[in-house]
């Protein structure tokens, strides 16, 4: 493990459930970056997670940026950074069908 960054992260995270080798889990990893930049725009925030350092780059319009190990810790501190309460699961972040059904 490196003594200044925590890489390779601790595996076992419940968001990385069905991934059973290193490459399915990054895949997994870029496949939840994706779904999170969907979201985090009409919150005025922003994801990265390029898988070269351990953990989700969160940041706001403000500058304001935290690295965050998993989705707890992120959807946490993202309302922490907004000051209101963030729903990933809205209907209008579900996809077309989502955002239909609920109109």
């Amino acid at each position: 493990m490196c003594a200044n960054c925590g890489n390779p992260a601790a595996p076992g995270h419940w968001t990385e459930a069905g991934a059973a080798g290193p490459g399915e889990r990054l895949r997994a990893r870029f496949r939840r970056s994706q779904v999170l930049k969907s979201v985090l725009p009409s919150y005025g925030l922003t994801a990265h997670d390029g898988a070269i350092i351990p953990g989700i780059q969160l940041s706001a319009l403000s500058g304001q940026e935290v690295i965050v190990q998993n989705l707890e810790e992120f959807w946490i501190e993202a309302e922490r950074m907004i000051g209101r309460p963030v729903d990933p699961l809205d209907p209008r972040f579900l996809g077309a069908a989502g955002g239909r059904e609920a109109a």
